[in-house]
């Protein structure tokens, strides 16, 4: 993931804490908040590497069985391809049956480009709805929606989003993430945007990222999180300092009323990156009296030369 990026020097200057929650999320819980049944989801953006075969996936697993093997040992899939094309439903039906053997297996698609990027929110009706024909065809596997505008789509864009959203289908939960540095650095626009949200029933994507602290907002929207965690590959202690934190913040939510939860693991360091989905997984279990299975991993063999 580029965005928020930083070169490998720059991290132990950065200040990884989360900042407070902002009082907007008073509003979202309600006066008398109460601890909600967390429906949690954890999972990886990356699931075709090779160098999970013999850790993350059994021995022998074939490169078309990464799906089969990932389904197995995680609940959600961040899905990037929809990004990229619209698909016929014949093949999302396909992807449907390959994960079948989880009940609780959720893919997370994220909007076409052509949608999000390429063209203007106002003119993109006829794609959106073959977006929708599309991604319906994942069914009981079918998670929130994940709209990511680009770096540029700014608040002088307001209405164009604000168009948009309205006229998305409200069966299927939506989370916008937004990039552009101005939705965060004046508070009258992130207060507008966010309340936006809100009226609409759309969540808002909270990404963690060493160089954008501001897109650490915070601020939710509905009583949901949608956590896109981007860790250090080469400092791994901080990530897991970073993943506590974390922790402590998600439990106080749910003690808010916070009732579902999508959190994705991006690394560069493929193989430490369901390691620490996993811890995760162990401390929300832990700290919140969650249920949610554990990846197993496998052991490779020691090389005898």
């Amino acid at each position: 993931m580029e965005f928020g990026k930083v070169q490998p020097q720059e991290i132990p200057l950065i200040d990884f804490s989360l900042p407070p929650d902002p009082d907007f999320n008073r509003a979202t819980f309600g006066n008398n908040p109460s601890p909600q049944k967390l429906k949690a989801h954890v999972g990886c953006v990356t699931w075709g590497s090779k160098d999970w075969v013999g850790e993350v996936y059994p021995p022998g697993t074939k490169d078309a069985q990464f799906w089969e093997a990932y389904a197995k040992q995680f609940s959600c899939m961040e899905l990037n391809a929809t990004f990229y094309q619209v698909y016929p439903t014949e093949t999302i039906a396909k992807w449907k049956e390959r994960v079948a053997a989880n009940p609780d297996f959720l893919f997370c698609p994220k909007f076409s480009k052509q949608i999000s990027h390429v063209s203007s929110l106002k003119t993109t009706y006829d794609l959106t709805t073959a977006f929708y024909e599309s991604i319906l065809a994942f069914g009981e596997k079918l998670g929130p929606l994940f709209l990511q505008l680009s770096d540029y789509f700014g608040p002088e864009r307001f209405a164009e989003l604000e168009f948009c959203l309205k006229q998305l289908p409200k069966e299927v939960p939506v989370f916008v993430e937004l990039r552009h540095e101005r939705w965060f650095s004046e508070k009258q626009l992130q207060e507008k945007v966010f309340s936006m949200f809100r009226s609409l029933n759309i969540g808002a994507v909270i990404t963690d990222a060493a160089g954008r602290r501001d897109a650490v907002h915070m601020h939710l929207p509905v009583p949901a999180a949608f956590i896109r965690f981007v860790g250090n590959s080469l400092f791994p202690e901080s990530n897991y300092q970073r993943a506590d934190d974390w922790v402590k913040r998600i439990k106080a939510w749910q003690q808010q009323g916070l009732q579902s939860l999508f959190l994705f693991v991006h690394l560069q360091q493929t193989l430490a990156e369901p390691k620490l989905a996993d811890y995760f997984i162990q401390q929300l279990n832990l700290e919140l009296g969650l249920e949610m299975k554990r990846p197993q991993f496998f052991q490779k063999p020691l090389a005898l030369f």
